[in-house]
């Protein structure tokens, strides 16, 4: 079994973490690093979750709820991690509002890391070894309290559309779409290739998602091991300049944005860089049934190597006043046997190591994709995967800038101009 080892993050200085998470009680006058006064459910009272796109808690929570009649569970869904992240700072600012579970994005886990003040510690010794050692690491602080458990992990794969493929000449039999794909440079030169046969349609869906993925193979992106910002690296500046190079390749719109949503039926979308979790926007987006002669299906093969996007944890802060049943709630929802039921429903991979070997994730298999091997798949780009990008507290402002400034190219902005405001921007988060 894997152990839970700690992190040896330095926290960040007091001005960071205030600025993240401000741990100034504006709201209630209470101090917000004082866990509050815990009281039973009152009748009709539910414990409440907040989550954001989708968890696939829905079945789950049924579950729960006819398993504990007292421990009755609300979930509330915001649509966006962008929007729930803004929601979320402004109660922690009030010190007001805040769900009994709270929802966080991974990129995001370093500011709780580095003011864990504010949060109950989940750690356990029954639960040693349950994640995947870099899911627990991120959520460890320098003395070992545990902010966070893991609900899922991103390793990708390459999502794409085999008629596509087929109409561009290109292959489209899985092994030889995963030889096609081998490098970023394969990537890039196959899709100048495939918009030269089909000019009408993209070859991928947004320039900011090549550019995460890309970003999610660079050790240090933004900051260094002691948290210090560090914009200047040559492979920060390659990932930017590849990306706006091409994004004559891409849709030209800001993944998640309603174009984004929309190129999926209009111009046609060839190549999705496709952690676990991607496939059920694709679905969402494309169409459940897929529209006649659209066929998606996934590739074993990331450029690169191996790349992990996105996978989420969920919180409990000191403010709730049902800290117990919260965090029973929270480890039942990631123990293994919920992550593989997520993983069938979703397609959200699991962080959990049981959940890993177990034979319905191991022989899972998409129909939207195919039939394609989606267990195997993925698994085994996650055994790909070499290198876990360091996320300082800053991480996630200064990704938002950087995707920015990549939106700003796709909208013609000279890419020297971005990426002087990218700068800019960066120094005034400091």
């Amino acid at each position: 079994m894997h152990q839970i080892r700690r992190s040896t993050r330095l926290l960040a200085s007091a001005a960071v973490a205030s600025l993240v998470l401000a741990t100034s009680a504006c709201g209630s006058g209470d101090d917000p690093t004082k866990s509050a006064e815990q009281k039973k459910l009152d009748d009709g009272e539910a414990l409440t979750i907040t989550t954001f796109g989708e968890f696939g808690y829905d079945a789950l929570i049924e579950e729960w709820n006819a398993a504990h009649p007292d421990v009755q569970v609300k979930q509330t869904k915001v649509g966006k991690w962008d929007t729930w992240k803004a929601d979320l700072q402004t109660k922690l600012q009030a010190n007001k509002g805040l769900p009994d579970v709270v929802a966080v994005e991974g990129d995001f886990m370093p500011a709780l890391v580095a003011a864990p003040e504010r949060w109950v510690d989940l750690s356990s010794d029954d639960l040693a070894g349950r994640w995947l050692d870099f899911k627990t690491e991120a959520a460890t602080t320098a003395d070992g309290a545990l902010v966070g458990y893991a609900t899922d992990a991103g390793p990708e794969a390459i999502c794409y559309r085999a008629d596509l493929f087929e109409k561009a000449g290109l292959p489209t039999d899985r092994a030889e779409v995963a030889a096609l794909l081998g490098t970023w440079d394969d990537f890039f030169a196959t899709g100048e290739k495939f918009k030269k046969a089909v000019p009408e349609a993209n070859w991928y869906d947004a320039s900011g998602s090549v550019a995460q993925a890309m970003l999610n193979q660079v050790e240090f992106p933004f900051e260094q091991a002691d948290n210090t910002v560090d914009v200047s690296s040559p492979e920060l500046r390659q990932v930017f300049d590849t990306v706006a190079e091409h994004v004559d390749l891409g849709s030209r719109a800001a993944q998640w944005s309603a174009d984004w949503t929309a190129s999926f039926t209009k111009a046609g979308v060839a190549t999705v860089a496709c952690p676990g979790w991607m496939r059920a926007n694709i679905k969402s987006n494309q169409g459940d049934p897929a529209p006649d002669g659209v066929q998606w299906d996934i590739a074993d093969v990331f450029p690169g190597g191996g790349g992990n996007w996105g996978g989420s944890y969920l919180a409990v802060p000191k403010s709730s006043t049902h800290q117990d049943d919260a965090q029973q709630f929270a480890s039942w929802l990631t123990a293994p046997e919920q992550q593989a039921k997520v993983f069938a429903v979703t397609g959200n991979f699991p962080s959990q190591v049981e959940a890993l070997a177990d034979p319905s994730v191991l022989a899972a298999t998409d129909p939207y994709f195919n039939d394609a091997p989606a267990g195997e798949i993925f698994s085994n780009r996650a055994a790909a995967i070499t290198v876990q990008p360091y996320h300082g507290p800053l991480y996630s402002d200064i990704l938002q800038k950087f995707q920015d400034a990549i939106n700003r190219v796709d909208q013609g902005t000279d890419p020297d101009k971005s990426w002087e405001t990218f700068l800019s921007d960066v120094a005034a988060l400091q």
